[in-house]
């Protein structure tokens, strides 16, 4: 091709003019294109008249001129193409001017049609989707990741999080030892330090900071205050693709969110933001769905959302309460706190304890359920 960097073939009173065709190749292509339809309809109605006077039928006429216009035009791109691939440089010094006066006169048409590079709005993009579906292009899977991707950003952080009721904490002054039995026991590896309630976050303590400060030696006793790193907020209304941004930029996987009072409503996770795309991550040993399974002696292992009617219907006790609905929510009230594997508390003449934990958010997912001693006093 012509080398505009190096200047060479640019030289003399037409050096400028070269220059300028070079440096935008694709609107000196659209303009040629543009000129050459132009010439080909010249060239069709011209050889249309030529035919038409010379007395032939109306038919004749037309496939007379349909012939010849075919194959001049297959001649004349044929010769053009190959002649300016071989001679690059001279046959753009030869067609400069007519090219230019092309782009002159392209402009006013550019501006009143859409330009190539108009962005494509998301409702295009997503009826792109709906039509590559229907027509099996891809997998139905595969079109609910691209609507989950172009969805994400009116999705809102506070849709996404874990609530503040079901957050995992650690109270202030907390030694390593009960630290380190708190990860083991919940599963999870950064868990926010709280000082007199869990609007007063002292920061986020990691597992491995943990495991690491106790290998050296440390004392069990050592508060675990010491080893937690500065909390990152954010605010609830953020959408989840700037959140997702956001906390890839900044090298952080966990983020408290903030409400507009700027107490904590919940906390978030790169993770959480990943999951609207790819749908909800799964540990690799979680079993399928739990359903209820007698273990004898009476007592039953059951789903951690189990209706209390069903609950009460096993052991033939009525069980109301206005504030819960299932089997881990009234052991949640019982405890007043989130439970973890092994919590366990008496209701209604009943034992719940927590069983099985599983998914990514280690949530409780089965509890053992027995009747409860009958000198044992309840915990709600």
């Amino acid at each position: 091709g012509v080398d505009v960097a190096g200047g060479r073939g640019l030289a003399g009173r037409g050096g400028a003019r070269l220059a300028a065709l070079v440096a935008d190749p694709a609107r000196t292509a659209a303009s040629a294109a543009g000129l050459g339809v132009v010439l080909e309809v010249v060239a069709a109605v011209s050889v249309t008249l030529v035919l038409a006077a010379a007395g032939p039928s109306w038919w004749q006429v037309l496939l007379l001129a349909l012939l010849v216009v075919g194959a001049v035009a297959l001649v004349v791109r044929t010769v053009s193409f190959t002649v300016a691939g071989r001679y690059p440089g001279p046959t753009l010094r030869a067609t400069a001017r007519l090219l230019v006066a092309a782009r002159v006169l392209a402009r006013p048409l550019g501006r009143l049609l859409p330009s190539g590079r108009e962005a494509v709005s998301d409702s295009q993009l997503l009826d792109m989707v709906d039509r590559a579906e229907e027509s099996a292009a891809i997998e139905a899977d595969e079109g609910e990741m691209f609507r989950s991707v172009l969805e994400l950003g009116d999705t809102l952080t506070r849709a996404v999080m874990v609530p503040r009721t079901e957050m995992i904490t650690l109270p202030a002054g907390t030694p390593l030892r009960k630290a380190l039995g708190l990860f083991l026991k919940s599963g999870y590896s950064r868990v926010p330090v709280v000082g007199e309630s869990v609007d007063d976050v002292v920061g986020v303590l990691y597992l491995k900071d943990v495991v690491r400060r106790m290998h050296t030696g440390a004392d069990p006793e050592t508060p675990a205050d010491e080893l937690v790193r500065p909390p990152v907020f954010v605010p609830e209304s953020k959408p989840v693709d700037d959140l997702l941004h956001d906390l890839q930029a900044g090298a952080s996987h966990m983020a408290l969110v903030v409400d507009e009072f700027g107490g904590i409503a919940g906390l978030v996770t790169i993770e959480d933001a990943v999951e609207e795309i790819v749908g909800e991550l799964t540990d690799e040993h979680d079993p399928a769905a739990p359903e209820v399974e007698p273990l004898g002696d009476g007592r039953y292992r059951v789903p951690a959302r189990l209706p209390l009617d069903e609950l009460g219907e096993l052991f033939g006790v009525e069980i109301a309460d206005d504030d819960v609905d299932t089997a881990s929510g009234l052991l949640a009230k019982a405890l007043g706190k989130v439970p973890l594997a092994g919590s366990s508390a008496v209701v209604a003449g009943l034992r719940l304890t927590a069983d099985r934990v599983e998914g990514r958010r280690r949530r409780v997912a089965t509890l053992l359920v027995e009747r409860a001693a009958p000198d044992t006093e309840e915990d709600a």
